[in-house]
């Protein structure tokens, strides 16, 4: 317990002294708060205390000591805005002996093909389409992650996830970022508990521009010529809890609350405060014999001003489905259904494959 709290000191100490850099953006390698899997996604992200699988990588390390097999992959592919932003994950995990696991995951998010029409124009002055070329803007997120069971409580489980960051805007800028998570769950009969500390040490994006290609079309348009920078990804605390029921024969439900909390300063939540604000996500799962899934996720409640000035609530809605089929699950998720707008919901699916060596 002592270990514990000493935890939860540092990562206080951390959010405190992050919070005394004023240029600290607010929101800052948002991409990765989007989530991995079509199941953590149908459950609005509410994953922190019952993650057990590859995906435990993203959302809080101490699941990875969950997975029973040898090894697991997972795989997922997801678009958003009509089609226009592409975003990719993949994940390996693996058991190192009986009390630790390691996984690997990979993060892409990128709109491609975008036009570059710096040069549309000839030095006639005349339009050439031939000069338009495209660039490609994408973040990449690598995460290696470590598991291990902790003898000083029973059943306790931590986790620690190392993450390096790089991000581009074709070649007008790059930028290389390092941070780290940390997380641990402990089960008390159904019970769940989890929390998961993001960015404990401030995740770091160091900015290069290459303002060579742009200087003279952003001194011709009145554009601030862009310097090279470092921003900050404050830390972030999300504090979960979920239960088992067993229904009927053979029906079950899992039920799961997540508690995010923020320390960048006053964000549109439930609970908001300069100091800190908490933003809620509820799920549920209801499994039939541990093969067919169906999933409800609540989440991202904000309060909206109207047009007459009145305010009113909104909040997300997520579904999804799934399946398993001996060592195979494919999970789909619709993300924010309560949406009428194709570019604001996603289809979402994701493929899971367990391997033995045998």
């Amino acid at each position: 317990m002592r270990l514990f709290f000493s935890f939860i000191l540092i990562f206080l100490c951390s959010a405190i002294h992050e919070l005394l850099a004023q240029s600290t953006p607010k929101y800052s390698n948002e991409f990765l708060s989007i989530g991995v899997g079509a199941r953590g996604l149908a459950m609005s992200n509410a994953q922190t205390a019952v993650v057990n699988d590859v995906t435990s990588g993203y959302w809080n390390p101490a699941g990875l000591l969950s997975i029973k097999d040898q090894y697991e992959v997972s795989l997922m592919h997801a678009e958003y805005f009509a089609g226009i932003a592409k975003y990719d994950y993949a994940a390996f995990a693996t058991q190192i002996d009986s009390v630790s696991h390691l996984g690997i995951s990979i993060i892409r998010f990128a709109v491609d093909d975008i036009p570059d029409t710096r040069f549309l124009y000839d030095a006639n002055g005349a339009i050439n389409y031939d000069n338009i070329q495209f660039f490609s803007a994408a973040d990449y997120a690598f995460l290696f992650s470590y598991a291990r069971k902790l003898s000083l409580i029973k059943g306790l489980k931590t986790g620690a996830t190392f993450k390096v960051i790089h991000r581009i805007a074709g070649e007008f800028a790059t930028a290389w970022g390092f941070g780290l998570d940390a997380g641990a769950q402990l089960e008390r009969k159904n019970w769940k508990f989890g929390l998961m500390l993001r960015d404990i040490t401030g995740t770091f994006n160091s900015w290069s521009h290459n303002t060579e290609l742009v200087v003279d079309v952003y001194t011709q348009t009145g554009n601030i010529i862009p310097e090279n920078s470092t921003e900050v990804t404050v830390p972030k605390a999300i504090l979960g809890v979920g239960k088992q029921f067993s229904v009927f024969k053979n029906f079950g439900v899992l039920a799961t609350l997540d508690l995010i909390s923020t320390f960048d300063g006053q964000r549109n939540t439930v609970v908001s405060s300069d100091l800190i604000s908490v933003d809620p996500a509820v799920a549920m799962e209801l499994d039939y014999k541990k093969v067919a899934y169906l999933r409800l996720g609540m989440g991202n409640i904000q309060e909206l001003t109207d047009f007459d000035g009145s305010n009113y609530t909104t909040m997300q809605a997520n579904f999804g489905i799934g399946v398993k089929i001996k060592e195979i699950s494919i999970d789909y998720a619709l993300t924010d259904i309560g949406d009428q707008s194709e570019s604001l919901y996603s289809h979402v699916f994701s493929l899971k494959a367990s391997l033995n060596k045998k």
